[in-house]
């Protein structure tokens, strides 16, 4: 009956994976009948089991047979006599060393009773010394699903748990590492990132089984959020490389994914001879399109500016950066870096009577660059609606007695028309920021409500306009190359070449951190609105944007409250609108934990803190029992990773950027 029940079996799992554990026990049978010690995958038998751990004894012997057995490395347990029952292992993964024989008098029996029924061997191996037992983590279960035999499926628990010595324990073949590490993975769009490996040590006995290809799906990275975590120059960047070629190849046909790679050292953008580094760029010149602030010597790139005059509330901070880096810290420089504009959507929404104020502000900010040399398309500023309603000039509206008062005072004149051009406004503003220094005390200067006509910003900006000592406006000269006057229009270009499948590059090497928060605001806000727009029309389809942030502790910072944000509706609501991201930074812990719980895609390479590895398991339980290995494991491209496909971490020496590649291979 057992005969028929195991042929009846094996004709139900044909095709599974799962079969080649069938295959396995049978060669495992044969080289025990034939004492081939040296071909066993034997390792030892079950001491101790529970649902979540368990203690096998092994003998060295068995050991250097399998090429050694690591902390990390993963083993097999399967029934001696599995019966009728459909193929099935438990995976364990070593965890350490444990002493023997143990206390309890049911395991010292079990010791005992299995060293009497080990293979026989010659009198020296069978000696106390070479006896010893291993911690293991009980992983879960792989088995043929009962309600379809040829799927193959995973359970993160055992379905019993019976005496531990009626368990055999192995190291898994070169077909059941494969099963093992790419049998839950999705069949379509699977893309080879790496080789399987299980310890830092590159030295291995000869039973060693040759590196294994780690597979993921492309599948599992659209939409989704991916964490890439380990000190720099350990291989996050490689990776990121991989998974974007990955996606690009596994959109060849279709163009399903636009992906936009925030580029904060240039290293996507350009090849880097020195470092025998091929660019995405280059890989894939056909399919990317690099957006750069500086144009590179061989790397063909269209510009990338800002337009400072219309984006006032972020460009004076991003100027304000610049300066600080350039160490200009005169006093009336530190004034005008403090000073914080309004937005010019800010002031649409004010009461009439409530706008003079903020928008004189932001005319006092445009008098500024436009005496630094910044070019303005006037008629796009004045389409803003900070103009004269009924002239369309450039008017402060500032009241007729002071405009009498310092006109009087500084050009010996009556005032002129009100201000129609920049110039004319540039003019006006430093006749009033003269009068203002030279005579502080003249009733002009207060309005009819008896309170100052200038606040402290109001001040600030008109003492860097026109100061009495210092060149002003002339300090921001060098920051020119960083402006456009028809900035703006390259957010609708991006935008349709995500739509085409296309990979853009945005090169912001040389840039502060401030330009380059601001490039990242502002086009991840228009790309989660484009796609948001697209799901209320109903028209995402199978389009996807896949972002990549380097860095990324700055824009999601740990202590962040704020929930409304573009990256905290990146982290929230991202697969809804088919928006995935890529994130890379050194460390867990200067990540927002909102965030981190809504990562699928794990990749982890050295950290070099225990508190960073247990803010790392809190946040994914699956990582928690390997924070030693992290620890002390510093080679370049090892790593720990867990995608949506594995419901375990598997470790892998991920592959080098290569410019060409095949999905699948």
């Amino acid at each position: 009956m057992t005969s028929l029940g195991n042929l009846i079996n094996t004709t139900a799992t044909q095709g599974n994976p799962i079969d080649a554990l069938r295959t396995f026990i049978e060669k495992e049978g044969n080289h025990e009948k034939a004492k081939q010690i040296d071909k066993m995958r034997f390792v030892g038998y079950v001491l101790d089991l529970g649902y979540e751990t368990a203690k096998i004894i092994t003998s060295d012997p068995y050991k250097l047979a399998v090429g050694g057995i690591p902390r990390g490395s993963f083993l097999i347990m399967t029934p001696i006599s599995a019966g009728n029952s459909p193929p099935h292992f438990t995976l364990l993964r070593v965890t350490g060393v444990s002493p023997t024989p143990l206390s309890s008098q049911v395991q010292q029996t079990y010791f005992e009773l299995h060293k009497k029924s080990m293979p026989e061997l010659d009198v020296w191996t069978q000696s106390e010394l070479q006896w010893g037992a291993l911690d293991c983590e009980v992983l879960g279960m792989f088995y043929a699903d009962p309600t379809n035999m040829q799927h193959l499926s995973f359970s993160g628990d055992v379905n019993n748990v019976v005496s531990a010595h009626r368990y055999k324990v192995f190291a898994p073949d070169e077909a059941l590492l494969t099963l093992i590490v790419n049998g839950t993975v999705k069949i379509e769009q699977q893309y080879v990132i790496g080789t399987l490996r299980t310890m830092e040590c590159g030295l291995s006995s000869n039973g060693g089984v040759p590196g294994i290809p780690v597979r993921v799906s492309m599948k599992d990275f659209k939409g989704c959020r991916t964490a890439m975590f380990g000190k720099t120059r350990l291989g996050k960047s490689n990776v990121v490389k991989l998974i974007a070629q990955g996606m690009l190849e596994a959109t060849k046909s279709d163009n399903g994914v636009g992906q936009i790679i925030f580029d904060i050292n240039g290293e996507y953008a350009n090849d880097n001879p020195q470092d025998g580094n091929k660019s995405i760029r280059s890989a894939y010149e056909q399919r990317c399109q690099v957006y750069a602030l500086v144009t590179r010597t061989g790397t063909p790139s269209k510009p990338l500016r800002l337009n400072f005059y219309e984006q006032p509330e972020s460009c004076i901070e991003i100027l304000a950066s610049m300066l600080d880096q350039d160490n200009k810290s005169s006093n009336y420089i530190r004034s005008f870096s403090s000073v914080k504009l309004p937005s010019i959507e800010s002031i649409a929404s004010l009461q009439e009577g409530e706008k003079t104020r903020p928008i004189r502000k932001i005319q006092m900010y445009w008098a500024i660059l436009k005496k630094a040399g910044f070019l303005a398309d006037e008629q796009r500023l004045k389409a803003k609606g900070l103009v004269s309603r009924n002239t369309k000039h450039f008017d402060p509206h500032f009241n007729q007695a002071l405009r009498t008062a310092a006109y009087q005072a500084v050009r010996q004149s009556a005032p002129p028309s009100e201000p129609q051009s920049l110039d004319d406004l540039v003019a006006e503003l430093d006749v009033i920021a003269q009068f203002r220094r030279d005579d502080t005390n003249n009733p002009a200067l207060m309005s009819s409500g008896n309170k100052p006509m200038f606040d402290a910003d109001d001040g600030a900006l008109l003492d860097f306009l026109s100061p009495s000592t210092g060149s002003g406006p002339t300090t921001l000269r060098s920051y020119m190359a960083f402006h456009a006057a028809n900035a703006g229009d390259f957010i609708s270009e991006i935008l349709d070449l995500l739509d085409k499948g296309k990979t853009v590059i945005l090169d912001l090497g040389n840039a502060t951190d401030g330009v380059r928060r601001y490039f990242s605001d502002m086009i991840s806000k228009s790309v989660f609105s484009h796609q948001e727009k697209k799901f209320v029309s109903n028209s995402l389809g199978d389009n996807y944007v896949q972002l990549y942030f380097e860095e990324a502790h700055n824009l999601f910072p740990p202590d962040s409250k704020d929930l409304t944000g573009v990256y905290a509706r990146f982290a929230k609501e991202g697969a809804k609108f088919h928006i995935g991201m890529v994130y890379s930074t050194q460390s867990p812990s200067t990540i927002n934990r909102e965030l981190l719980a809504q990562t699928e895609n794990f990749f982890v390479a050295h950290l070099s803190s225990q508190d960073e590895t247990r803010s790392l398991s809190r946040v994914q339980i699956a990582f928690a029992g390997i924070e030693d290995d992290i620890l002390r494991a510093k080679t370049p491209g090892y790593m720990r990773m867990l995608t949506l496909s594995n419901r375990f971490v598997i470790p892998m020496q991920a592959l080098k950027f290569e410019a060409v590649a095949t999905l699948g291979a």
